[in-house]
């Protein structure tokens, strides 16, 4: 590799800036720290990066001992995608429960818990809410991600998400610019595409966006996607007709325009992430999410080059990197202030309501409400002695990940202890009755509509064992079946413990 530049000049010090990369490991390394000294902003914080809560704040703190104003970023959304808890499941469920409670005030409680625990933890800007409406049932990457089908519904949920983040010094990243709702193509493998007319994306995809802008949130997030009604040639991301036309012009939005990970494939396939990043910047994006899959100093030497070298050239406006280089800061700034003024726990309006104090568990409470039990034709029998657990296991997106656990074995076998559990990937039950043995069984599904094989399975073993309980942690699309068929709109632990209370009959 050929580095272009040297020094701390401006120009060098703003392409640091506008970049958000991540790292291995669980302390920073050393090239982070000097690259933060040389004029690096951010830094986003996975999966990989947590051990707990006292060694993440530690990292935080060492990371702002170099410079006190960086800002430290996680892809934090509860439920199924979890960073600070990744190895136990989250204590928070994730947007579809919250929508199919439809508490604003609750959603808004959930948002405060979690970004006092975030903001606690030294982490001051959360690549969420999602505000994709899931119009699209078969979509491969939001689904429990999305408060729901209803843009209306998402718009207020979003904007009390937002509120309960930003209340307490979190600053809010609203994604996936303009919607990633109404795909079939997970854009971490490819590029999406809807195909929708300008009233279509007006009414459904944009509503909740519009709310985000209106309601303060001081980030958007972009999405890789291509909507032809919009830009038939380019993803959203490098898209000036959106980022800046629809995005900064038309909805109004001042704060900071953040990429989705530019080593998706739906944008690095097609242009590399070096000239991905070019042209996300000059269509009017501020920083460049990276470190989901490349997270070296290679990765940011090659980024910071290329935008230098675009500047230098006069492919990319030297005004437009420093236009978002100032945004990045400026949203720095308002992290900032918000530790100098005490940190979460005294910014204004934080501390309210009943049940949602510091160390409430809100999380469950949410997970409880969110259940939706329907019961079979015969009278269900609580369980009283440990059953097996049959967990049928499609593969999961990137934006999950398999590291976190999901289930409700583990909770069960706190309640019931003796529970036994198996994992299986194909419609034959005939491996699940023979190691059930004469246990009543659970069933565990994840989005079960969408694959046939888990349909298949689930008659089956219905047929077999009639008292079969059947619980359903994805979308809530398919026909209830089993004795027992409990919807928890998610897959987070607290989920995961809200079902097992409703198998053993302690659930209200």
């Amino acid at each position: 590799m050929t580095t272009l530049v040297h020094g701390t000049d401006t120009l060098t010090r703003d392409a640091l800036t506008v970049l958000q990369p991540g790292f291995v490991g669980t302390t920073a390394p050393d090239w982070l720290l000097r690259r933060i000294g040389e004029g690096l902003s951010s830094v986003g914080l996975f999966g990989r990066n947590i051990v707990s809560p006292e060694q993440l704040t530690a990292l935080t703190a060492q990371l702002r001992a170099e410079r006190d104003d960086v800002l430290v970023a996680i892809d934090e959304e509860g439920g199924d995608v979890t960073r600070l808890e990744v190895k136990q499941g989250s204590s928070f469920p994730g947007n579809y429960a919250l929508g199919s409670v439809d508490d604003v005030e609750l959603t808004r409680a959930v948002a405060r818990e979690l970004g006092r625990r975030l903001a606690r933890c030294g982490v001051d800007l959360n690549w969420a809410p999602s505000a994709d409406v899931n119009s699209n049932a078969e979509n491969p990457v939001i689904g429990v991600r999305s408060f729901g089908p209803d843009p209306d519904l998402v718009a207020r949920h979003t904007v009390a998400y937002v509120d309960g983040l930003q209340g307490v010094g979190v600053a809010a990243c609203t994604k996936h610019f303009p919607g990633h709702g109404d795909t079939n193509v997970d854009s971490h493998d490819a590029l999406p595409r809807i195909d929708v007319d300008l009233a279509t994306l007006h009414a459904r995809e944009l509503v909740p966006f519009r709310a985000a802008v209106a309601a303060g949130t001081k980030a958007v997030m972009s999405a890789h996607i291509l909507l032809s009604a919009l830009d038939p040639h380019r993803p959203a991301t490098l898209s000036p007709q959106i980022l800046t036309g629809l995005l900064r012009q038309e909805l109004g939005f001042e704060g900071l325009i953040v990429t989705d990970g530019m080593e998706m494939q739906a944008v690095a396939a097609t242009y590399g992430i070096e000239r991905g990043s070019v042209l996300a910047i000059a269509a009017g994006a501020d920083a460049i999410c990276v470190g989901g899959g490349l997270c070296d100093e290679g990765t940011v030497l090659r980024l910071r080059d290329a935008l230098v070298n675009a500047v230098r050239t006069g492919e990319l406006p030297e005004e437009r990197l420093a236009d978002a280089a100032a945004r990045v800061r400026a949203l720095a700034a308002w992290t900032q202030s918000h530790r100098a003024r005490g940190g979460a726990e005294t910014v204004p309006g934080a501390a309210v309501q009943e049940g949602t104090a510091p160390g409430a568990d809100i999380g469950l409470v949410a997970a409880r409400r969110a259940l939706k039990v329907t019961r079979g034709e015969r009278p269900y029998t609580p369980m009283t002695s440990a059953p097996y657990v049959a967990s049928f296991t499609p593969v999961a997106n990137f934006a999950v990940g398999d590291e976190t656990p999901w289930g409700i074995a583990a909770e069960l076998g706190r309640l019931l202890p003796g529970t036994e559990t198996g994992s299986y990937a194909d419609s034959s039950v005939d491996a699940v009755l023979a190691a059930a043995g004469d246990r009543r069984i659970v069933a565990v599904v994840r989005d079960a509509h969408r694959h046939p094989w888990m349909t298949e399975a689930l008659d089956s073993l219905v047929a077999a064992r009639p008292d079969t309980v059947v619980v359903e942690m994805g979308l809530n699309e398919a026909e209830p079946r089993g004795a027992l068929h409990i919807a928890t709109h998610g897959a987070a632990r607290v989920c995961g413990r809200a079902a097992a209370e409703a198998v053993v009959g302690t659930a209200s």
